[in-house]
């Protein structure tokens, strides 16, 4: 994986350049399809509206894609976890974080298949186990085996893109999958929950997934930013506002449906498992406002692990709340 964003990354200061060098008003985003009250303004098309851009919305299947195609100058926002995002500040790629998308609770989760013999964290040891190499799941279950005291080489990983791991986990190649939604939904059928990413934060790994931006295109288009986090936080606020009214035949879970091939009956369940912050809590140092710190964690862990050669001194220049501040 080392060598893998390394490569992508020559020439990514030349990109970044030009990246936001002129108004767009063709704009790729990136993101991950999760079923998220965000879906709802997309399906309506908010985001252009409030923005003018004619939005090209493309869906990523991990971490380590998004960056390199933010590396490329390809997509100048996107929806990133936090565990790429420490691979990708600590490599150089000029993005910065502006709003926190969701926490990850039990929406990122280690599920068992039944006949595995896995009943509990503890009994992973020498099983195979599917997550995208990189990701926030990953880091999650890096985590959660420090946590129980399980070398990484008592297990076999097995990396594998969200959209493959389903279909491994039916021709039996993997024991377990540590994953997100809604892959998680479809592989708990014949499966059995045995941690989520809620429990793994509370031992010292926090996970999120966050909205990043080109840094330069976010100078080039300060309105523009601040109008897209503004409908993001209008999303997130309508679910907040009540929960319980998203249920199966809602006009809300529908367009999320509609925009991520989710089943209906999951989305409710599914939703309960993020947290959606209000960009005015965002600025705590639980948040957005600590995230140059949680990177800093998160990166020193993973050169412990061997997953980067080395850890920056200070993460800082990747976040602003200047976006978030303004759209509150």
């Amino acid at each position: 994986m080392k060598t893998t964003i390394k490569g992508m990354l020559l020439g990514v200061a030349a990109l970044a350049l030009t990246a936001g060098s002129a108004l767009a008003e063709n704009v790729i985003i990136g993101n991950f399809g999760s079923p998220t009250p965000m879906q709802v303004a997309r399906a309506e098309k908010a985001f252009d509206a409030a923005t003018g851009w004619t939005i090209e919305w493309r869906t990523f299947g991990s971490g380590t894609e998004v960056i390199a195609a933010m590396a490329s100058g390809d997509v100048q926002v996107a929806e990133l976890g936090s565990s790429p995002l420490a691979i990708a500040a600590s490599q150089g790629v000029e993005l910065q974080l502006f709003m926190i998308a969701q926490g990850l609770g039990t929406a990122e989760s280690l599920i068992a298949k039944a006949d595995s013999g896995i009943t509990k964290l503890e009994d992973v040891k020498g099983k195979r186990i599917a997550v995208p190499v990189g990701s926030t799941a990953h880091y999650s279950l890096m985590g959660g085996l420090a946590h129980a005291g399980i070398a990484e080489t008592d297990v076999t990983i097995i990396n594998l893109p969200a959209d493959q791991i389903a279909a491994a986990w039916d021709s039996g190649q993997v024991d377990a999958a540590f994953i997100w939604e809604p892959v998680q939904n479809q592989i708990l059928q014949t499966g059995t929950f045995i941690l989520g990413a809620d429990q793994t934060a509370a031992w010292g790994f926090p996970t999120f997934d966050g909205w990043v931006v080109n840094k330069a295109f976010a100078e080039a288009n300060p309105d523009a930013m601040v109008a897209f986090a503004k409908v993001m936080n209008e999303a997130n606020m309508a679910y907040l506002a009540d929960p319980a009214a998203w249920t199966p035949d809602s006009d809300a879970v529908k367009k999320i449906v509609e925009m991520t091939g989710a089943a209906p009956d999951q989305v409710p369940t599914i939703l309960k498992g993020f947290t959606f912050i209000p960009l005015a809590d965002q600025m705590s140092d639980t948040w957005l406002g600590g995230a140059a710190v949680n990177m800093k964690t998160t990166a020193d862990f993973l050169v412990k692990a061997g997953r980067i050669d080395a850890a920056g001194e200070d993460y800082a220049p990747f976040v602003t709340t200047a976006i978030a501040e303004a759209a509150k």
